[in-house]
């Protein structure tokens, strides 16, 4: 199996298991913030339910109890300061309050690129990995390539990073950063090879890591007939603009943007 196809199903395969996880993980250690939809309940106190967004300053409006700061705080924190404000106000004798979370707008990363759902991703834990977020956007499309780009704010600073997605076929979570909210995650095109003369199926193909030529020369479907690997041509860029044409050996490696020529044999 192709590398990235194998990379497609093993990051979609977190997708299962990120969302049935969601429910717990916004009752254990979501924090809230502007924009997002809480349900409160008080337990025998039907009268007290109420659907509210938290306002930009980070606050809400209960019943009897007036203004409360609930940003930044995780639910459990938000059901035990909402229930303190009714018990510290004679309100209700130990009140049982319960916050859910109707809708996420605060904590959103944006995913864009080669995924197969590009677009916002809550982030419903503070721990959520990029692993999960791609996973939550459908996973690497087939023109993605293997490496993402994650940009943002760390300590107030502009933060960059390129991330190895095959890290996640080896299993080393050290290597799958944590996101923030308000991060971007790219995910570009693969780069490809051009290939054309004497092989098979001459066209433009996805260059996949540490390929040589006598593989670049498969992927177009071998030689025809009349092709020969001698006299092979490539034409490739260089970082000073332009091109320069070598003269590769079958096990030379391709690179981005090769331009492969192949011969015809003379006899």
């Amino acid at each position: 199996m192709a590398p990235m196809k194998l990379l497609g199903r093993c990051v979609q395969a977190f997708a299962l298991t990120a969302f049935l996880s969601v429910a717990v993980a916004q009752q254990n250690d979501y924090r809230l913030g502007p924009g997002d939809a809480i349900h409160i309940q008080v337990f025998q106190n039907p009268d007290l339910s109420l659907d509210t967004r938290v306002s930009e300053n980070g606050s809400i409006t209960f019943p009897l109890i007036g203004i409360v700061a609930v940003g930044g705080l995780a639910l459990s924190a938000a059901e035990a300061q909402i229930a303190k404000q009714l018990a510290d106000g004679g309100y209700v004798v130990r009140p049982q309050v319960t916050v859910a979370l109707t809708q996420n707008r605060s904590n959103q990363v944006s995913v864009i690129g080669q995924v197969n759902r590009p677009g916002r991703i809550p982030l419903d834990t503070t721990n959520t990995r990029l692993s999960e977020v791609i996973a939550a956007a459908g996973g690497i499309a087939a023109t993605g390539a293997d490496t993402a780009v994650l940009s943002g704010l760390r300590d107030g600073k502009e933060f960059q990073q390129e991330v190895d997605l095959t890290v996640f076929l080896k299993n080393r979570a050290s290597d799958d950063p944590v996101l923030a909210p308000g991060d971007v995650v790219f995910v570009p095109k693969a780069p490809v090879f051009y290939i054309y003369g004497e092989v098979q199926h001459p066209g433009a193909y996805r260059l996949e890591r540490n390929m040589t030529l006598r593989q670049a020369l498969a992927q177009g479907g071998g030689l025809t007939p009349r092709g020969t690997e001698r006299g092979m041509r490539i034409q490739r860029r260089i970082q000073q603009g332009g091109t320069t044409e070598i003269s590769p050996k079958p096990g030379d490696p391709v690179l981005a943007e090769d331009i492969i020529q192949v011969s015809e044999s003379l006899f």
